[in-house]
């Protein structure tokens, strides 16, 4: 028994030594496979960017916060006074040819004011009511018209003209080539610096800003305006930035 043990020990020794020394041959004979070939270049890196683009155009449409505040004695005289206006306010922006979808109530208060003395409130004075509605203009030469006809009618308080453009579209797409343009020439100038060659363009990215408009202030008034207020629209602009990767050759 223990000799055909030591009679499988030795095949196995003898077939390990033939095979290695196959092996060697095979090293010493042949040419290995090259890891890569001539020529071709291997590259994780690139070129990262943001470019930036900036269009401009004029506002075609605005929004104005239009109110009426009233003070009496008493909440049912104050309301009373106060709707009484604003149905007149309402009527007057019917008249100017606003539609009744682009009017509506943003805000409406109604608190007692005190009256106080040395050891503090003595008692109310009365009660003050405050109503504002936001008013869409579609058509941006009758602003001016608008704002007269509110505070003949009674209005006595309004805050801010916004402007805006009702169909960005365009500015957007005109922001973006820019932006994407921008990109191009920053990576151009930095492979240049870098001295390596701009591949193609790998991965992009958006982020669209909010217009930047132009914004009028508020303004209270105790009497009806005398004439049409001056209003200057200007020009409003759209941001696009793009974060852009390019490959390096």
């Amino acid at each position: 028994m223990s000799k055909q043990k030591n009679l499988i020990v030795v095949l196995f020794i003898a077939i390990m030594a033939l095979a290695l020394a196959a092996c060697n041959a095979a090293q010493a004979g042949g040419t290995a496979a090259p890891l890569a070939q001539t020529g071709s270049t291997v590259s994780a890196g690139g070129i990262t960017v943001v470019g930036q683009g900036t269009a401009y155009g004029q506002p075609d449409q605005a929004t104005v916060v239009v109110g009426v505040e009233t003070f009496a004695a008493t909440v049912a005289e104050a309301t009373t006074q106060n709707q009484t206006t604003l149905d007149n306010v309402m009527a007057a922006l019917t008249a100017a040819g606003i539609a009744a979808e682009d009017i509506q109530t943003t805000n409406y208060s109604l608190y007692a004011e005190q009256t106080y003395g040395e050891n503090g409130p003595t008692g109310i004075a009365g009660y003050r009511v405050s109503n504002q509605v936001n008013v869409k203009i579609r058509d941006i030469a009758l602003i001016s018209d608008v704002l007269a006809a509110v505070t003949e009618a009674g209005a006595n308080a309004i805050y801010g003209v916004n402007f805006s453009v009702a169909d960005p579209a365009a500015l957007e797409a005109e922001a973006r080539a820019l932006a994407m343009q921008d990109a191009a020439n920053r990576a151009a100038s930095l492979a240049e610096l870098g001295s390596v060659s701009l591949g193609e363009v790998v991965v992009i990215s958006e982020v669209v800003g909010a217009p930047v408009m132009p914004y009028g202030g508020g303004y209270a008034m105790e009497q009806a305006a005398s004439a049409a207020p001056g209003i200057s629209p200007g020009q409003l602009s759209y941001q696009v930035q793009v974060q852009v990767t390019y490959s390096i050759q």
